[in-house]
């Protein structure tokens, strides 16, 4: 059959869902922590979560907030949504008041998962592990969910918005399974919920039969005892993770059995050449992937571990026309050469749509999500930083995640930030946030350590010591906010 003869199967999320229930009731779905559910059991406390919903007024259309910590809550919230054809709306369970106030005013969401009974005015409030007692739904019209997520964004800016899919809770049935996902394995999520990446890979090995273990937060061994423990086939990464799993002592990281573990799927955020290659060598080049694009999903790139070993530092090779790199004033530039990055998708239907934002554009349907970055000879992007995070030092541009990539590399550094502060004479300097016990590892031996790997005006000025994570376990820094702090 020719290719453009082929027509999909379009179901439901709903419909998948009870197929794959049907098909082994028993079949465990979610596991996290001391919970397990099956895919008869996840759809029943669904089901029933979306007849109380529905009695309290969310009809289709509507937004359902998720305020949820990782936990089968999670998965039983999207069940009612979907089930109604609502959108699932996720976000931190630990947002301070103020940004939740921001975020319920941009999605207008006729109910809130996570949160105690009567605490948002006008709102259905339901706490964290509530169980809607058993009901029969059959009286409440299946309905498709127009937009299937959407999750928050913006946070570093202090002006959160919302990107709503521009795709339904339907998929075809017939395609075979995306993200390397293998129907009878196990994915295991380290990585919060509420941000876009860990709830894609999730919810997509979910409806395709997959096995996924949720860590109720991340834990560096943890992680590596539930690849054992479950035979976990597909595993979900951002490299802050990656970095902490490789500085446990190798006799830790040893013990755990990983031969079941086929894929290991890293996004979110830059990947430090030294850590990749670190990961390669330790797991195989075969199993390492990496895939780069934004929540709005215009377009995507994916780079296996031995194409990434033929162009190291590559996100991967861009599909033709939908990615272009422009100056300041933009105009497209050369191969080589480093600019804004621009995205556009070649599909005739919107991939999303923001709430409480607008697109920054350019003529012919490109979309900037801010990044830098630069394309080969032979269509390969390799990225920068965000352009707003670079630091103008003296006439030269300086970008954090290299030198925080520099600073990262030392054994004694769990984590770090490097921002741009003020100063008369070049514009900015170079400082740099460091989570490490300053009695391990003081100033002068980290210039030392940074001065075999940076050129000297990329080496921070300044230091900062501090004893608590800088990125948050989905691997983000909010440079913006601690340099507001600082200044």
């Amino acid at each position: 059959m020719a290719a453009s003869d082929y027509r999909a199967v379009v179901i439901s999320f709903i419909d998948r869902l009870e197929r794959l229930a049907t098909k082994d009731p028993d079949a465990i779905a979610f596991v996290c922590g001391q919970d397990r559910l099956t895919r008869t059991e996840v759809l029943r406390l669904g089901y029933n979560l979306a007849a109380e919903l529905h009695d309290a007024g969310t009809r289709e259309g509507d937004m359902v907030t998720v305020a949820v910590p990782n936990s089968v809550d999670f998965f039983i919230a999207y069940v009612a949504a979907w089930r109604l054809g609502a959108t699932p709306q996720p976000i931190s369970s630990r947002l301070p008041q103020r940004e939740l106030d921001a975020i319920i005013e941009l999605a207008d969401p006729s109910a809130v998962v996570g949160v105690p009974g009567g605490s948002i005015p006008g709102r259905t409030c339901i706490p964290t592990g509530h169980r809607a007692r058993d009901r029969d739904v059959s009286h409440i019209p299946k309905s498709v969910s127009r937009a299937w997520k959407a999750p928050t964004s913006g946070g570093s800016t202090g002006r959160p918005k919302l990107i709503v899919s521009g795709d339904p809770a339907q998929l075809d049935d017939d395609a075979p399974p995306p993200l390397l996902m293998d129907p009878g394995g196990c994915l295991v999520m380290p990585g919060p919920l509420y941000h876009n990446g860990p709830a894609v890979w999730s919810c997509q090995a979910w409806l395709n039969g997959l096995k996924v273990v949720i860590l109720p937060r991340f834990d560096a061994e943890g992680t590596l005892a539930a690849i054992a423990e479950h035979r976990g086939s597909v595993l979900y990464m951002v490299p802050t993770m990656m970095k902490r799993i490789w500085r446990l002592p190798e006799d830790v990281r040893g013990v755990h059995d990983l031969a079941s573990l086929r894929v290991v799927w890293h996004l979110a955020e830059p990947c430090p050449e030294w850590l990749k290659q670190a990961w390669i060598d330790w797991l195989g080049a075969e199993r390492i992937f990496e895939l780069y694009a934004g929540t709005e999903g215009q377009t995507a790139t994916v780079i296996s571990g031995p194409e990434w070993l033929a162009h190291r530092g590559s996100v991967g090779r861009v599909q033709p026309g939908t990615v272009k790199i422009t100056d300041d004033d933009g105009n497209e530039v050369a191969a080589g050469v480093m600019g804004e990055v621009w995205l556009r998708s070649l599909r005739e239907t919107p991939t999303y749509r923001y709430v409480g934002a607008s697109a920054r554009t350019l003529e012919g349907g490109w979309e900037s999500l801010g990044d830098m970055g630069r394309l080969d000879e032979d269509g390969y992007l390799y990225l920068g930083d965000r352009a707003a995070d670079m630091i103008l030092s003296g006439g030269a541009n300086i970008y954090p995640a290299e030198v925080e990539s520099a600073i990262q590399e030392h054994p004694e550094v769990r984590s770090c930030a490097v921002i741009g502060l003020p100063d008369d004479d070049k514009g900015n300097t170079v400082h740099a946030i460091v989570e490490a016990d300053p009695t391990a590892v003081d100033e002068d031996a980290l210039r030392l350590f940074l001065a075999e790997r940076l050129v000297t005006y990329k080496i921070p000025r300044t230091f900062e010591w501090v004893d608590r994570p800088l990125r948050d376990d989905a691997g983000k820094v909010r440079r913006a906010a601690l340099r507001a702090e600082r200044i």
